[in-house]
């Protein structure tokens, strides 16, 4: 049986219906069911009809008279070379290769309708909430499959430009970095070219080599090591930093690091349970409701 939930959302399937047809070439879930006299047509090939509700969605409103004119103009040649073709095609084509194509589109019909569904469920239905507990299960029980493909790094570093007077005072501050010391290099974060004060933050080294250019992959080893300060100088400035941990390649991921991923994993989980629950509770119900059945040919 459908649950609740799932029952009031299956209600919605005409609106979702509608945006499926506007993906294939429909403009109006309206328009379908007028009569094709109501409907004003602006252009026809053959017994194929181009109508002015289909072109009125694609005017907008910062158009001017002529320039609306000129692309309605362009679409509707554009849609009769199209209608054109198409009908040149149906002839020349033959009835294998039309039978595969029809097969084809009818295949893409159902794929679309079934996706625009059941992502709208899934949006509906499904908890984005992932909580700090289930992030830690996680990554407790797959640790191992998140190794470090490359090395990363936690720094608190600024860029000072040339010739800054209280260069010795800011490194001092900046290696101490006690609450007062923090409120002190903000105070004066104006006077920096560059600032990360952020030290719980996992960075990639690549990162750092674009922030810090003196650093590069082959001297990373001399600077970037747990509890390095450095001091270093380039044509632009002076940069000073200090490394407060690092993690090299083949290393356990921190959580921290790794979160929007597991995020990402658990929420993918999470969305395929309830389409399999989903599919199941479609079936049972058909088959209850007797709209599905198999039926046995070997007999």
């Amino acid at each position: 049986m459908f649950s609740k939930k799932s029952k009031l959302l299956l209600n919605k399937f005409y609106i979702l219906l509608c945006v499926g047809l506007i993906a294939i070439g429909y403009t109006s879930c309206e328009g379908m069911f007028k009569k094709d006299e109501e409907r004003e047509a602006v252009a026809r090939v053959g017994e194929s009809f181009l109508y002015k509700e289909d072109l009125a969605p694609l005017i907008t409103e910062n158009m001017s008279k002529a320039d609306s004119a000129s692309f309605a103009t362009n679409y509707i040649n554009n849609w009769a070379s199209k209608q054109l073709l198409l009908s040149k095609a149906k002839i020349n084509l033959s009835e294998e290769k039309l039978a595969e194509y029809n097969a084809l589109v009818d295949d893409y019909r159902t794929e679309l309708y079934t996706s625009v569904y059941k992502e709208a469920l899934v949006s509906q239905a499904t908890d984005t909430l992932i909580t700090a507990e289930q992030l830690q299960a996680f990554y407790e029980r797959a640790k191992e499959n998140f190794k470090l493909k490359e090395p990363i790094a936690r720094i608190r570093f600024v860029a000072l430009p040339k010739g800054f007077l209280d260069k010795d005072e800011v490194g001092r501050r900046l290696k101490r970095f006690k609450e007062d010391d923090l409120r002190y290099l903000d105070s004066i974060g104006v006077q920096f070219s560059k600032l990360n004060f952020n030290d719980s933050i996992w960075v990639r080294n690549t990162r750092i080599y674009e922030e810090i250019p003196p650093i590069t992959a082959e001297n990373a080893n001399r600077y970037l090591k747990n509890s390095q300060f450095f001091e270093l100088e380039d044509s632009i400035g002076v940069y000073l930093g200090k490394i407060v941990e690092t993690k090299d390649v083949n290393e356990i991921a921190p959580l921290s690091f790794i979160k929007p991923t597991i995020e990402q994993v658990l929420l993918s989980r999470r969305k395929m349970d309830y389409l399999r629950k989903l599919e199941t509770e479609l079936l049972d119900e058909a088959i209850k409701d007797k709209d599905f059945e198999v039926f046995d040919n070997k007999k």
